[in-house]
């Protein structure tokens, strides 16, 4: 490890929902919710607001309205994401030529490579400061969290803390006291599944599995894991900041305590992983167009089954889909007992491809790239509620809601001094239409500059 706070990690707080707020006015201080409105929908993001109610990222869309009924449900708007991201990120690079975006709103930074005194530590934290001040000021008051630290675990560690609109150093050479009497599952990679293994050992805490068997623990996570656990439980991180980060794939994979041979609940738990893999799309700002599922028998044979889209989407109950075909395809290897299933996508674009959403199927076992060239769907009549829209008579707006054969429309922008009045329109009505994409964007950026 490095023996300065030289890691910086930035974290936008509740992002997608601070956006939201921040070009609604109306939604300054009230329950904000983004994600998917369907029936299978996950909660994205929840502003602060929301989570005082239990709100939370990745729980189901159904409980979130339980729990917060008066909240603002939105479809979200991924090109404002996107341009605030830029902004953000844009900042980060005047600091250091080594920033390591790990999605839109979450970044390392390598301030070593910077001009700062990296072993003057109220200098770093200045710099930390003006990070700040500098990303509310071009985003148009987007807050972030800052984590400081002599590794990416510590500087991201340091964020959580620092959590919300703070900052927080950990000190060089406190890194292990700093981390002895948290939960295992601060622990970069240790998920349910890994945690919940660790607790049928005793192990609750970093200190816990600092403390553990060895050979307890290659038995029950496998000896590379158990190294990996065993060199981060003393704070040992020596990964560098990378500017240069490819993703090809992002999956979810299950490993059940017995082999299940059901196919509804096989089911079940691949539309649970796609809208864990559709959240981690929309995240990182990136549309799939390959589906894959991966099956694991009891024996250790492993199958794998994909399907190419014929179009870029990060939409979960899309992945959802495809991914359930393709595991009744596979009902006869099912039937023997599965051990692990896992859900995958792959073939990234930055942009959305409108397709239809048929699909091609791959053989069994086989990836197969799908040559058909994307064909244009006509876009079902409606809104989304939180899209934008203009009207001929009164401006740029946004919806609040649509249904039967009606849209309502709240007529403010980021701009606005005052939440703007709220009036209702065909939802044929010739004077609306969406804001076009591109031109919303560029107008942001130009009015948080």
């Amino acid at each position: 490890m490095r023996q300065t706070a030289s890691i910086l990690h930035l974290d936008l707080d509740a992002f997608f929902a601070s956006v939201e707020q921040r070009d609604k006015p109306s939604l300054r201080g009230k329950p904000v919710i983004v994600g998917g409105l369907g029936g299978r929908g996950v909660v994205s993001t929840a502003s602060y607001e929301a989570r005082a109610y239990g709100v939370h990222s990745a729980m189901p869309m159904h409980e979130a309205r339980r729990l917060c009924p008066r909240a603002a449900f939105l479809s979200g708007r991924f090109g404002a994401y996107r341009t605030a991201s830029r902004l953000v990120m844009a900042v980060l690079a005047e600091v250091s030529p080594l920033v390591e975006p790990v999605s839109l709103d979450e970044a390392y930074v390598d301030l070593a490579a910077g001009s700062v005194d990296v072993a003057d530590t109220e200098a770093v934290l200045a710099l930390a400061r003006d990070v700040r001040a500098r990303v509310a000021e071009v985003t148009g008051g987007l807050t972030a969290s800052v984590g400081l630290g002599s590794s990416k675990f510590m500087a991201k560690l340091a964020s959580e803390i620092a959590k919300p609109d703070g900052i927080h150093l950990v000190p060089p050479g406190t890194e292990v006291d700093h981390i002895a009497p948290l939960a295992v599952r601060a622990i970069p990679g240790v998920g349910p599944v890994t945690a919940e293994k660790l607790d049928r050992l005793g192990i609750q805490t970093v200190a816990d599995l600092r403390r553990a068997s060895p050979n307890e623990l290659r038995r029950e996570v496998g000896q590379a894991w158990a190294t990996e656990l065993a060199r981060l439980s003393v704070a040992d991180d020596d990964r560098p900041v990378s500017a240069e980060r490819e993703v090809k794939s992002i999956s979810v994979e299950d490993t059940f305590d017995s082999d299940i041979a059901d196919l509804v609940m096989l089911e079940a738990k691949v539309s649970r992983d796609a809208a864990g893999v559709a959240e981690r799309l929309r995240r990182a700002g990136l549309f799939a167009r390959t589906v894959t599922v991966k099956i694991k028998l009891g024996d250790f044979t492993t199958h794998t089954r994909s399907r190419t889209l014929l179009g870029a989407v990060d939409d979960g109950d899309v992945i959802a889909e495809s991914a359930r075909q393709l595991l009744r395809g596979a009902s006869a290897q099912v039937a023997h007992g599965v051990r692990l299933l896992g859900v995958g996508v792959s073939g990234f674009t930055s942009a959305a491809q409108e397709a239809l959403f048929e699909v091609a199927s791959s053989s069994p076992d086989e990836l197969q790239v799908d040559t058909v060239a994307p064909t244009v769907r006509h876009a079902v009549p409606g809104y989304q509620p939180g899209e934008d829209v203009t009207h001929d008579v009164w401006g740029p707006g946004w919806v609040w809601g649509s249904g039967h054969g009606w849209v309502t429309v709240r007529f403010e922008t980021a701009l606005s001094e005052k939440p703007g009045p709220v009036r209702a329109f065909r939802l044929d009505d010739p004077a609306l239409r969406p804001t076009p994409v591109r031109a919303r964007d560029e107008e942001a950026a130009v009015d948080t500059l």
